[in-house]
């Protein structure tokens, strides 16, 4: 493996690479060194830029917290149009299809990276509960704009959606749900606090 070669952005390829290897492989095979090789570089560039394996962890589960912004706030503005169901079963596809499912198969499985994540996710695990966060904003502003019942309780609906969202993508190995699935168990949560959208 060359040594001398230099890795542009080297933290974001070091991260691209974690993710193929936890995508393909689950979270027991992912190893400095399996990532340093998925990327193509000596095992101490990731040394480098990262204290310790977990450190660089943990930076790889919050920038991909991070990437949730972008989906929040898309999700936010999609408030007042299609369909509440039609949005939700959306964004919890587009959220699980991603390396999240994966991520938080990473985070359940390693002691020191879930204390490490502590310090920023007090409670709940890292990626659900920012997730759950995202969806719980979406619900409160269809909630203001008449769409869904007033009393209806998004503090419980939203980790609801999250938890029912995630068990349907939760194996990593076989095929992802039919958008039916995702669209049946969307309505079924819902079901009693949704209204028809307004003429």
């Amino acid at each position: 493996m060359p040594t001398g070669v230099a890795l542009r952005d080297a933290r974001e390829q070091l991260f691209n690479a974690a993710e193929r290897v936890l995508l393909r492989d689950g979270p027991h095979a992912l190893t400095s060194r399996a990532v340093t090789t998925e990327a193509g570089c000596a095992k101490g560039v990731l040394h480098r830029h990262f204290t310790d394996f977990d450190a660089f962890l943990a930076d790889l589960v919050l920038d991909r917290i991070a990437r949730l912004d972008s989906r929040a706030a898309a999700l936010r503005d999609a408030a007042g149009t299609g369909t509440v169901t039609g949005n939700l079963a959306h964004a919890l596809t587009d959220l699980f299809e991603s390396v999240a499912v994966a991520v938080v198969g990473l985070i359940t499985s390693r002691d020191e990276l879930r204390a490490r994540l502590r310090r920023s996710t007090p409670t709940g695990i890292p990626v659900l509960t920012e997730a759950a966060a995202m969806i719980a904003a979406y619900l409160t502003a269809e909630r203001e704009l008449g769409r869904i019942t007033a009393d209806a309780d998004v503090d419980t609906l939203a980790p609801t959606l999250i938890g029912a969202g995630h068990l349907i993508f939760a194996d990593r190995k076989g095929v992802p749900p039919e958008p039916g699935a995702v669209q049946k168990v969307v309505t079924t949560v819902m079901a009693g606090v949704v209204r028809e959208p307004r003429p």
